[in-house]
């Protein structure tokens, strides 16, 4: 381009370039560097970013230690995993609210039928609440009479102390399951009439 000669069409429609980077792909450039810098940042430290909470690394697939042993509640299996199944996620809040540790209004939305009745009658007296220890959850297990109803058992355990509670869970049309009876130690509790 001649110095002397007038600008083209083309450059005299174009703005002249604002702001500290005189050529936009400087600023591209400054940014690309600027993240190499914060990556090798990350990587010297050791940290993960912020939202980021397993241990694994990027890319890795996550460990399938639970399924090599066959049992989604065997040796491999963690409390984190069972705690998906509705028989455990329904024990674990039922034994909270039996035991004293959380009020029945917890449960209202988990509910059908007399179970929350129960729950309201038996609550107060915490059933499930032994000399002071916390109860915990040992072990729960189900029964499928027909696809959308689970019968589950579970033992409970405070100190050399164990008890028994059973309840019914069926699945809405929702797809929710929502707890429809509760019995502990043997004995059924009937909803008045």
């Amino acid at each position: 381009m001649n110095p002397a000669a007038p600008p083209s069409e083309e450059e005299a429609v174009a703005p002249p370039p604002t702001g500290p980077y005189k050529d936009p792909t400087e600023k591209l450039l400054m940014s690309t560097e600027g993240a190499t810098a914060m990556q090798h940042t990350s990587a010297r430290t050791g940290t993960r970013p912020g939202n980021r909470h397993d241990s694994r690394a990027p890319g890795r697939a996550p460990s399938r230690r639970g399924a090599e042993h066959g049992a989604e509640h065997g040796p491999g299996a963690s409390v984190g995993s069972r705690s998906r199944l509705p028989r455990y996620w329904f024990a674990e809040r039922l034994l909270s609210v039996l035991s004293g540790h959380r009020p029945v209004h917890w449960m209202l939305g988990h509910t059908i039928g007399h179970a929350y009745e129960q729950l309201v009658r038996l609550a107060p007296g915490a059933p499930l609440s032994m000399n002071g220890l916390r109860p915990v959850l040992r072990h729960c297990d189900e029964y499928v009479p027909q696809p959308g109803v689970i019968e589950a058992f579970a033992r409970i355990t405070a100190g050399e102390r164990v008890r028994a509670m059973a309840f019914r869970l069926e699945q809405g049309t929702d797809l929710r399951w929502r707890c429809a009876a509760v019995e502990l130690g043997g004995e059924r509790l009937m909803a008045e009439t």
